[in-house]
């Protein structure tokens, strides 16, 4: 448990990507050994599958520190409470929220709150988020969004999701987002496809980091 909060900060930000999974045990099972196989050893877990806290829980009993899983679409404190109590180890919304920032807090998980606006990104921040999650507006402004936020402010970290895939990622890393969110590119095909887009994302991350 020592230094929770920043031994997963420091493991999201390696991994620099993340699948935004939604499925039941089973197949989120045959997903983790993609991501882990491919490089990309970090799972957000969307709360909008009803049984999401039992997937978590399951995932850590098996994998243990070999995976990293977090809980996604979570909009209130007692959804925030629910998944730390399964094993969650970081918290992701699309949308910020006081009491899912101080829960967060309290238990030493790293939060990464949706936000529109610059406004919004810096109350984020204050509440003490460890990511700022450009959302859902990395869709509509794509990589460029990244710069508009941390021009005025170069230290805020920033996790993307939606709309980035293999041919833009080097893009997003340019204008400098930290951790970016993939959807069906690490969460649909069989494990050995899984493994070899992840693959292939840390293999870009990787050549982008070494330059």
């Amino acid at each position: 448990m020592k230094m929770r909060k920043m031994n997963t900060t420091k493991k999201m930000v390696e991994s620099g990507a993340l699948a935004i999974v939604r499925a039941d045990v089973e197949r989120a099972c045959e997903i983790a050994d993609g991501l882990i196989k491919g490089g990309v050893p970090v799972m957000e877990m969307s709360y909008t599958f009803n049984t999401a806290g039992d997937v978590i829980k399951a995932l850590k009993e098996k994998y243990g520190e070999a995976l990293t899983v977090g809980a996604g679409t979570v909009l209130d404190s007692e959804t925030a409470r629910h998944a730390i109590l399964n094993g969650a180890e970081f918290i992701i919304a699309p949308n910020y929220d006081e009491g899912v920032a101080k829960m967060c807090n309290r238990y030493q998980i790293p939060y990464a709150p949706g936000c529109t606006s610059l406004t919004e990104a810096v109350n984020g921040l204050t509440a003490g988020a460890a990511f700022i999650k450009a959302f859902p507006i990395s869709d509509f402004y794509g990589p460029k969004l990244v710069k508009v936020f941390k021009t005025p402010i170069p230290d805020m970290p920033i996790l993307a999701s939606g709309g980035i895939n293999l041919d833009n990622l080097s893009q997003w890393l340019e204008n400098g987002v930290d951790v970016c969110g993939f959807g069906g590119l690490l969460t649909k095909g069989t494990s050995e496809e899984i493994a070899a887009n992840a693959s292939k994302i840390r293999e870009i991350i990787t050549n982008f980091r070494n330059k």
